[in-house]
């Protein structure tokens, strides 16, 4: 099912086009799985969800539409140390959908989590804000991951 705005068309239409760039079939195509896939997809996992649907849609054409996406700041691009860039939408229909990472390093699972308790929040604002003023540097988002063992290794450990 396709994210929808309230005028009925597909929320990231708008938004591309406004940044000068056709809106293709393969643009598109990943553009929907990402959409609708909860997780980080690597290249080769949206390559593998959009060829049977899309055949003339090679990895290549996989591989340059995240680089443009992601220059265009609708994906994000992840690095979660196991050697696959992965990826997700940086925001929905309903606007952006701030979280951090857990990744777990003995079994590579990734955790989203938006829980944040108030004391991170406010570290985080202090961060920002004395960053801005010290390197005279206007912050607009940040990406924050955190790196240990999950409760299954935990355990196993």
């Amino acid at each position: 099912m396709r994210n929808r705005n309230c005028s009925g068309s597909v929320w990231w239409h708008g938004k591309f086009r406004g940044c000068g760039y056709r809106l293709t079939t393969g643009r598109e195509a990943i553009l929907e799985i990402l959409s609708n896939v909860a997780g980080h997809l690597s290249a080769e996992d949206i390559y593998i969800k959009v060829h049977p649907k899309y055949p003339n849609i090679g990895l290549t054409t996989v591989y340059r539409t995240l680089d443009v996406l992601s220059d265009l700041g609708m994906v994000y691009k992840f690095d979660f140390g196991d050697g696959r860039t992965r990826y997700e939408l940086a925001e929905g229909p309903k606007g952006s959908h701030h979280h951090h990472h857990l990744v777990c390093t003995n079994c590579n699972r990734v955790i989203d989590y938006t829980d944040f308790i108030d004391e991170e929040v406010e570290l985080l604002n202090q961060t920002e804000k004395g960053l801005s003023k010290k390197y005279n540097f206007k912050i607009t988002n940040h990406l924050i991951q955190f790196y240990g063992l999950c409760d299954k290794c935990s355990i196993e450990k």
